[in-house]
């Protein structure tokens, strides 16, 4: 039984010493893979947090040119609001206001429609809680219950993805 506890207090360095050649070529191969293997672990992480950080600011740049290609279709909208609050309404100046504000509003419902946004149908539709939001309930007459008789402010979709939910009273039966 001592000589069992004895084996395993022994130093594994003087045991490679005192064993043969074999068992010496064979902690070296290991030795020497165990390093290759490691210097591969660290190259591999070291790849792995360049790409990481790479598309980070790929994803950042796109973001802002998408953001850059919109902003810059706004501002000739911003002009022209800056121009048409600027203008001296006059006594006929209010026909030629709303009338100006008419196309500025014409200008941003075609942007939004060329970037893709569709506005939500809400009113007469039954009510969705994945579109609509109900901020109110009223009784209706000849109305069926859950269908949308007001709306309180638009909703729109992306595609397929809802930007923002149409707020809307919903007819209670």
């Amino acid at each position: 039984m001592e000589d069992h506890h004895q084996n395993l207090d022994q130093d594994p360095v003087a045991t490679q010493e005192t064993a043969g050649p074999e068992a010496h070529a064979a902690v070296s191969d290991a030795e020497r893979q165990r390093d290759e293997y490691k210097d591969l672990l660290l190259r591999k992480t070291a790849e792995f947090d360049n790409y990481r950080k790479r598309t980070e600011r790929e994803r950042a740049t796109v973001a802002e040119t998408a953001a850059a290609g919109v902003l810059e279709e706004l501002l000739p909208l911003v002009d022209d609001l800056e121009r048409a609050l600027a203008a001296d309404a006059g006594p006929e100046g209010s026909d030629a206001y709303r009338r100006g504000v008419e196309l500025i509003h014409r200008q941003l419902v075609d942007l939004v429609r060329k970037r893709g946004i569709t506005p939500i149908e809400a009113v007469g539709a039954d009510f969705d809680p994945h579109f609509h939001q109900a901020v109110s309930y009223e009784p209706a007459e000849g109305r069926r219950d859950g269908e949308i008789v007001e709306e309180f402010r638009r909703g729109y979709m992306l595609g397929d993805r809802l930007l923002r939910p149409s707020m809307v009273k919903v007819a209670k039966g």
